[in-house]
């Protein structure tokens, strides 16, 4: 297989390798030697065997981040320093990308084309974080006490339980790890059981560039296991996790019961808002690339349409025939539109709503087509003329699957795109200025993208209302979850 992929030998020399834990700033097996296999989805073979932490050894990482937080030469660094560290990391980061981005192909997936873009972006992450390690401050307070000097300090909230999914799994780890070291706390992150490489990979890096033992900490494991003993842990300050809001909730609740501090980046059901102004052909493709992009599988994936009637069935067509048009295969091939879903209980829940949404009476408009044999691949699906209530629009699919359906009026657009639980992104398609103001801020959204959707930088807050979420990501505004306020008042 390896060979068929044709990888990079810094690749498979890593993939040689037995993966262990990196704990308290060394590689460290598992309670029992426990380990779990991990496969390429687009053949469903084996490519690593990876340890398996226990609630044990999620015990130790905890224990180690707490002593680097506390003590030894983390706490006493100063911002400076972090900025350093954080600069450095994005060097190698750069330097690796092509084997992360060959271990991300292989473990999740993505063309490699989009898993290259995960990394650069990854690496533009890092450095915006890298200059905000300095320029958190306090500031000073005028008080209505005689001969007082009051003043207010920024301080890390303590050790971070991190949490993330297996859809863009380096990404992800750094949206969690960089706004820990940028603040001055530390970490111990769990990736998704299906995708831990790039995490991994990301650990010998991290050690490359001389961070202290136990300020990152990375664990394999399931999320029964390791992420229930993660976020259980009572020495766990803050729990920062990305996933579904099922899991969401059992998170938050637990947080919640011990008073830990709790962002959470959760599920969507994101409408695409096409009106009778757009610029049609970009319309068409901002609308393929919101839902085909990463096959589907992202928790802002533009996953209803909505079209003026006017222009409506101009649209859907034309993406019906672009999704009938994406070559599937795995994600190293030439030209490749999309590769496989990340696992096969993924690939099962993808057909499972497909199903439903035929049954509810949804019009399908792409084609059959014959599916690789090997691999969990799911043929890009467009259904037209879905109404209210049905399952494949209330609920997140998180795969290819598009629903779609005319409006009249701008007020039945909003009404449409807030007709749902979700509230984490949306995009709104139009040549009026006026037009774009008012329908951004009538749609409950985190994040409202105007002739565009992907559109997402560093320095842009990033999360979600309702069942998406609570808190936010990137953006000077993740920073505050990360941080203490002390308040200091002297009387001179």
């Amino acid at each position: 297989m390896f060979k068929r992929y044709a990888l990079r030998a810094e690749t498979r020399d890593f993939l040689a390798e037995a993966k262990s834990l990196w704990l308290d700033g060394r590689w460290q097996h598992a309670e029992g030697g426990r380990t779990f296999a991990v496969e390429d989805p687009a053949s469903g073979v084996t490519i690593a065997n990876v340890a398996e932490a226990s609630a044990a050894d999620v015990g130790l990482a905890v224990a180690a981040a707490r002593r680097a937080f506390e003590s030894g030469p983390w706490p006493k660094l100063r911002p400076r320093d972090r900025e350093r560290l954080l600069t450095t990391l994005a060097e190698l980061v750069e330097a690796d990308m092509e084997t992360l981005a060959e271990l991300e192909t292989l473990d999740n997936g993505k063309p490699l084309s989009e898993a290259r873009d995960d990394i650069a972006g990854a690496v533009d992450y890092l450095r915006y974080l890298a200059g905000w390690a300095t320029k958190l401050d306090g500031g000073v307070k005028t008080i209505g006490v005689p001969g007082s000097f009051a003043y207010t300090r920024l301080e890390p909230v303590g050790v971070v339980g991190a949490i993330v999914p297996w859809n863009f799994p380096f990404s992800m780890a750094l949206w969690k790890i960089a706004p820990c070291l940028a603040t001055g706390c530390t970490v111990v992150l769990k990736p998704a059981e299906q995708t831990p490489l790039t995490a991994l990979r990301l650990a010998e890096l991290i050690e490359a560039a001389g961070y202290p033992a136990g300020v990152v900490n990375i664990v394999t494991g399931v999320g029964p296991v390791a992420g229930a003993a993660l976020v259980s842990n009572p020495d766990v300050d803050k729990i920062a996790f990305t996933g579904s809001t099922r899991v969401g909730r059992e998170i938050g609740a637990e947080a919640t019961r011990r008073l830990a501090r709790v962002t959470l980046e959760l599920g969507g059901k994101s409408p695409v808002l096409v009106f009778d102004d757009a610029d049609v052909d970009a319309a068409i493709a901002g609308a393929c690339n919101a839902i085909f992009y990463n096959q589907g599988q992202v928790c802002t994936a533009g996953s209803r349409l909505y079209v003026h009637k006017s222009r409506y069935r101009e649209v859907v067509d034309a993406v019906a025939s672009y999704a009938d048009s994406l070559e599937l295969n795995h994600g190293f091939a030439d030209g490749v539109g999309m590769g496989p879903l990340v696992s096969a209980a993924q690939r099962a829940t993808v057909e499972r709503y497909i199903d439903i949404a035929e049954a509810e009476g949804a019009v399908r408009l792409t084609r059959a087509r014959k599916l690789p044999e090997a691999g969990h691949f799911v043929a890009p699906t467009v259904f037209a003329d879905v109404k209210p209530g049905m399952r494949c629009v209330e609920e997140e699919i998180f795969g290819p699957v598009l629903v779609c359906a005319s409006f009249d009026t701008d007020e039945e657009a909003i009404e449409l795109a807030n007709a749902t639980r979700y509230g984490l992104a949306a995009s709104v398609w139009t040549r009026s200025l006026s037009r774009a103001h008012s329908v951004s801020a009538a749609v409950r959204a985190g994040t409202v993208w105007v002739n565009n959707h992907w559109v997402v930088d560093p320095a842009m807050p990033f999360g979600g209302v309702g069942q998406s979420g609570v808190g936010r990501e990137l953006g000077r505004e993740q920073l505050d979850a990360y941080l203490e306020t002390k308040s200091v008042t002297m009387l001179l």
